[in-house]
């Protein structure tokens, strides 16, 4: 699954969703790497034989080393209503992470104050009214467990900076593969093993519920949770 036309998981004249591979940046940046909205304009330049630039817009970010569901819009409108739901949290984002560690809790509600670290490009937890540091709330539930790893699913109420990242390695279960939050090895495709695996939002122009799963990765060890998820 390596071609855009093969990762599409929605489309329609308003919208796209594609499957991120854990390589692929969404956005341009200062690697000067292709990235997925630059793949996603081509695509619909061929596949609808549109001349000059084609118009698509980001609906929302996902980190480089993590793969799963990303939005993008076709039309500048479909974008700005887009939009509004992001900031308004009418946009609801479901991920999968395996950790090493088993978690203190099945399931529980965690509830941080991170601050950004720029220089670092990485959060910390910190204690209530620290300058600068705001509020980060998500929700986890364990639901799989293969050998070495345990899976869980983690459910966001903020968009914080590496909000799944940092909060799940402040209770002992740092995600596979991220280094920066103290996991002890990488992964040989230097992605983190967090999917983005189900969103829902209203359409915004039908204002039809939407949702859309992004089928995990076919590679170990995600191979060993296929058929745990509904």
């Amino acid at each position: 699954m390596n071609t855009i036309a093969d990762r599409i998981l929605y489309e329609d004249n308003h919208l796209i969703v594609v499957n991120k591979l854990p390589s692929e940046i969404v956005q341009g940046d200062k690697t000067g790497d292709v990235c997925l909205l630059d793949d996603v304009k081509e695509y619909i330049k061929v596949k609808y034989d549109k001349p000059g630039n084609v118009y698509a817009g980001l609906v929302h970010r996902i980190d480089r080393p993590v793969s799963g569901a990303v939005v993008f819009a076709k039309t500048s409108k479909a974008l700005s209503r887009m939009t509004v739901k992001v900031k308004d949290r009418d946009f609801h984002k479901v991920y999968l992470a395996l950790v090493k560690n088993c978690p203190p809790k099945e399931s529980d509600v965690l509830e941080d104050y991170l601050v950004k670290n720029e220089k670092q490009n990485k959060s910390f937890v910190v204690k209530e009214g620290t300058k600068d540091a705001k509020l980060a709330r998500l929700s986890y539930k364990l639901v799989g467990k293969s050998e070495n790893y345990y899976m869980l699913e983690v459910e966001l109420f903020t968009g914080r900076h590496h909000q799944i990242r940092c909060q799940l390695a402040h209770i002992g279960c740092p995600i596979r593969g991220d280094l920066k939050y103290g996991y002890p090895r990488s992964n040989p495709d230097a992605s983190i093993s967090l999917h983005a695996y189900k969103i829902s939002f209203e359409h915004p122009t039908t204002n039809e519920r939407i949702e859309v799963v992004a089928p995990l990765p076919t590679v170990a060890p995600w191979t060993a949770f296929k058929g745990l998820l509904k």
